[in-house]
């Protein structure tokens, strides 16, 4: 086995409609809204799940016991770069629009979106766009907050496909 490398090997679209989230097709994937190549490095916040935990623990317990509670995210947003002339992102990303954050990790960037990819599909609702501050030798970069409204699908499948099989 060899480690995989990040630069360069992860996709990110916003899409407006998926009929299922655990099978996105390559026909609404493709006519989502490719971010990645306007995305600072640091760009996808949050993207990381949180499990709570669950006391497991009985009174006559003499050692605290966990179970696996209610996943969460927080502080989920997109960084990306301001353009001159059309930003097809920045236009996109609105206040309150809603549609799907798709990622697809590990694959090179510039790999069309093909039929059993592993995707994580985030059903998401777009908060203000935030400016960020100037600073020197950086480009000029905004925030998206994206609050997931609905249960993700971490392990999905482009048209439905095992990509193990």
């Amino acid at each position: 086995m060899a480690d995989i490398i990040t630069d360069g090997k992860t996709k990110v679209s916003f899409v407006e409609e998926i009929a299922d989230i655990s099978a996105p097709t390559t026909t609404e994937l493709t006519g989502g809204v490719s971010l990645e190549a306007y995305m600072t490095p640091d760009g996808l916040v949050g993207f990381e799940p949180e499990t709570a935990d669950v006391d497991a623990s009985s009174l006559n317990s003499t050692f605290d016991t966990k179970r696996a509670g209610r996943a969460s995210f927080s502080g989920t947003l997109l960084r990306l770069k301001k353009q001159s002339g059309t930003d097809t992102p920045y236009e996109t990303l609105q206040r309150e629009v809603e549609g799907y954050v798709v990622v697809r990790r590990g694959l090179d960037a510039n790999v069309a979106w093909a039929n059993g990819q592993d995707v994580e599909v985030y059903p998401v609702q777009c908060g203000q766009t935030r400016m960020l501050p100037p600073e020197p030798n950086t480009m000029q970069r905004y925030e998206v907050p994206v609050k997931i409204h609905t249960e993700p699908e971490l392990r999905a499948v482009v048209g439905g496909a095992s990509s193990s099989s």
